[in-house]
């Protein structure tokens, strides 16, 4: 059974940082393109970051380029999500999931985790 674990979320405030953790579970981790998205209140999902770990891609949505950085930990089959200079707006929930697919993208996903929340305080 696939399983994602996001942790990590919390309040913050606004310059400040915090670390995203995905853990998973349940699948062959090299084989799968991780992504981190995130829901806004009142708004529709986006895509954040995203990482295949076997082909060392990555990707960041222009917004977050500069500030976040995504890496992986083979050996624990957890991707992180390094979040610097948070700002109010990236104030979400934020998901991790999983994706049988070459590279990696921020499309449509099959598995999700559940989300953990991020509050920035300005």
């Amino acid at each position: 059974e696939v399983q994602l674990q996001a942790y990590g979320g919390g309040l913050v405030q606004a310059g400040g940082s915090l670390r995203l953790s995905c853990a998973a579970s349940g699948f062959t981790f090299d084989d799968y393109a991780i992504g981190w998205f995130r829901q806004a209140p009142g708004k529709e999902r986006e895509g954040v970051s995203c990482i295949h770990s076997s082909d060392g891609i990555l990707h960041y949505v222009d917004s977050v380029k500069g500030r976040f950085t995504i890496n992986s930990d083979n050996a624990k089959n957890t991707v992180y999500l390094q979040m610097n200079s948070l700002k109010p707006e990236d104030t979400a929930v934020y998901y991790c999931a999983a994706d049988r697919s070459p590279g990696c993208h921020l499309g449509k996903y099959d598995y999700w985790g559940q989300g953990t929340l991020v509050t920035v305080s300005s």
